[in-house]
């Protein structure tokens, strides 16, 4: 039996193939997979070639953010069944590096994560038909969720880490600098925490409409009305936290300029080496904390999409065939027009 798989050779260059379908072995569960969301990583493998120093070096199956159907039990599996619905956790640190022993997974020095290019060979991606993975990855969705909603777990657990890094939010005023797919979902968070006051921004329309669905208790089109965030600026600011999505040094500045003194800036967003205004950092005493991937936050984010405590239905608002990925990226990468795009599949 083959699967089909959306491979990338080469910059621009994406297939649809066939491969062999590897059974599950002992541990492992053969999944259907059923939806697939496209991440920020797969455009810029896609249109670049990799993300800065990393490279596409071999063809790579591009995917990390998916869930589908439980079809066959390797030996030894206990806790899942055929039938059952699961979201696939694509982080696979090693368990014995000194991070690993530290309970610092996330930093593991061995990580292997499904679908990226870091390391050669290239850990190959889940956007697949078929695939066998360890059933420790998969995670059980509910009754009532869909599919989509189950593909978004992974970025979802990013946003939860984030959340982690800022503290206690119940009643507290926050920014989220950026609505793509992770700002949306960090403003969903922080209403889901008890926040008072959510204000989203950003450069475009559509984006910011999900934001509203999502949490957002104020949006602000910077583009066109960029003197609102002059007033969150007066008397040395406002916030208390803001979740920075963007890695766009305006957007920072913009950021620590309206979070008031001994504020917390959460820089989810990554780019290249940015120029900061170290004067206003300490001066207001801001707190600059970082925040990488997840480890524990798969489970949460899981329960929260069972509960509906964070509703994603509003922040997908396109699915594509997999025959049809090629448009799907390229849709993604218009942020006029979407915020999270998925490809659908045979598990469907």
């Amino acid at each position: 039996m083959k699967t089909r798989v959306c491979r990338l050779h080469g910059q621009e260059d994406l297939r649809i193939e066939e491969i062999p379908v590897e059974g599950p072995a002992t541990g492992e569960v053969l999944v259907a997979v059923g939806a697939g969301g496209i991440c920020g990583s797969d455009q810029h493998y896609y249109s670049q070639g990799g993300i800065g120093v990393i490279r596409v070096r071999e063809p790579i199956i591009l995917g990390h953010e998916a869930a589908g159907t439980v079809i066959e039990l390797g030996e030894g599996v206990e806790g899942l069944a055929v039938g059952d619905r699961v979201a696939m956790n694509p982080s696979h640190p090693c368990g014995t590096c000194k991070y690993c022993q530290q309970g610092m997974f996330n930093h593991c020095l061995e990580m292997r994560f499904k679908g990226s290019a870091l390391r050669m060979p290239h850990e190959q991606g889940l956007f697949r038909d078929r695939i066998a993975v360890s059933a420790a990855q998969c995670h059980k969705v509910g009754d009532g969720i869909t599919i989509g909603e189950a593909a978004c777990s992974e970025p979802l657990s990013v946003c939860v880490h984030a959340r982690s890094k800022a503290g206690d939010l119940k009643g507290k005023s926050v920014l989220v600098a950026g609505s793509g797919p992770i700002g949306v979902l960090c403003a969903a968070l922080a209403a889901e925490a008890g926040a008072s006051e959510i204000v989203v921004t950003d450069l475009q329309d559509v984006p910011l409409a999900v934001a509203a669905q999502m949490g957002a208790t104020e949006t602000i089109n910077v583009a066109t009305n960029g003197d609102r965030m002059k007033e969150f600026s007066a008397e040395k600011g406002h916030f208390d936290v803001c979740f920075e999505c963007t890695a766009a040094e305006p957007a920072i500045r913009s950021a620590i300029d309206a979070l008031h003194p001994c504020g917390i800036l959460v820089q989810v967003g990554v780019s290249g080496d940015l120029p900061l205004p170290i004067n206003f950092i300490v001066s207001k005493e801001i707190e600059i904390r970082g925040t990488h991937r997840f480890h524990p936050e798969f489970a949460e984010a899981v329960a929260l999409i069972n509960s509906r405590a964070i509703d994603l239905r509003p922040m997908i608002t396109h699915t594509f065939p997999l025959e049809d990925a090629k448009q799907a990226i390229e849709l993604a990468s218009d942020r006029t027009a979407a915020v999270k795009v998925q490809l659908g599949f045979a598990g469907a």
